[in-house]
């Protein structure tokens, strides 16, 4: 088995039983464990943070247990679940089973069998997904010269430690925010440490337009690369440039299956992500391509460590762990990123 902690969500509206079971796994099985005490909180959880293993309790308020798995089944399709209840009549065994419960336990639980089910299903689970032949092709788009890495950092170095091709696309050379061969150095300097390609484009910055040549720009970048990940910026952005950029990307990436926003310092109220990429363990990466833009660093306060670490945290309301990376998904394949995957392992 791995010997990263398996990652474990309990499910039980009880927090007496909730604890009890976190207390087994953690204690006597080694596994990470997050607890959610109703289907609501449990499906927002999974979605962030895809889980080796869900331990439901079948009766509770709002979601059933039973409601649960079928929504999990939808959301991330492999996670095997462990259903656990008072209840041993057969017919509650038979509805476990139809709604694709992976084990039936019965409380009071037996902490080794607790234990054994639950890692032997979270070993399985593991070497099911590195047995897939995945890697996936990564394309980050940025108006200027340190918008992807601001954005993005984290996650994009997340994806270099799981082994999938990274290439940045920058739609100008940053000329009106600084020198653009200074910027152009940086920038080549930022996707070496990376291991990422890098295009280097040409639009006039300040003045980038949402239609005809920026959407033609980023298809001929598609069709090269072929990708299946984009991060780009989103709609809700004060700045003209980000705008039009997410405005284009999303028609010439529209037959790619994954894509997500990043956020900018200058996302309005209304950027709502709806992914949160824990990403601990690749902030300081993140802060060290940010340093390769030291052009920058003196003018842009959102570019100083404190700040850029601070907004890591406060997404972490979300998405848990010490450091977070919002994503506002445009759209998204059913098969979870391997980066999102790698770097919860790592967490």
């Amino acid at each position: 088995m791995s010997e990263v902690a398996p990652h474990v969500l309990v499910v039980d509206d009880d927090p007496d039983v909730a604890l009890l079971v976190r207390m087994m796994l953690e204690r006597r099985g080694g596994c990470s464990v997050d607890v959610a005490e109703d289907g609501e909180t449990a499906l927002a959880n999974a979605t962030a943070r895809t889980p080796d293993v869900v331990v439901t309790d079948i009766e509770m308020p709002g979601i059933s247990g039973l409601e649960l798995i079928e929504q999990l089944r939808a959301r991330v399709p492999d996670v095997p679940v462990v259903v656990m209840t008072a209840h041993v009549s057969v017919d509650y065994a038979v509805s476990a089973l139809r709604a694709q419960a992976d084990e039936f336990l019965t409380k009071p639980l037996d902490a080794t069998r607790l234990v054994e089910t639950v890692t032997r299903l979270a070993a399985e689970n593991r070497a099911r997904r590195d047995a897939r032949p995945h890697r996936e092709v990564v394309l980050a788009i940025g108006a200027h010269p340190d918008d992807v890495e601001l954005g993005a950092g984290a996650t994009l170095a997340a994806h270099a430690a799981a082994g999938d091709a990274i290439t940045i696309l920058t739609l100008t050379r940053g000329a009106r925010g600084g020198d653009a061969d200074s910027r152009q150095d940086e920038s080549l300097a930022a996707a070496e440490m990376l291991g990422a390609r890098l295009f280097l484009k040409d639009l006039v910055d300040t003045e980038i337009p949402s239609g005809g040549p920026t959407v033609r720009l980023i298809e001929e970048v598609v069709r090269e690369v072929e990708p299946t990940i984009v991060y780009t910026h989103s709609i809700h952005d004060r700045h003209q440039d980000h705008r039009a950029v997410s405005e284009a990307t999303v028609v010439a990436t529209r037959r790619v299956a994954t894509v997500a926003c990043y956020q900018s310092p200058s996302a309005t109220i209304d950027y709502r992500p709806t992914k949160f990429v824990r990403v601990e363990q690749f902030l300081e990466r993140k802060l060290e391509l940010l340093r390769c833009f030291d052009s920058q660093t003196a003018s842009r306060d959102y570019l100083d460590p404190d700040f850029v670490s601070a907004t890591a945290r406060y997404w972490t309301r979300f998405g848990g762990g010490t450091a977070v990376e919002p994503l506002e998904v445009v759209r998204e394949s059913s098969e979870p990123a391997r980066a999102f995957e790698h770097h919860r392992l790592e967490t």
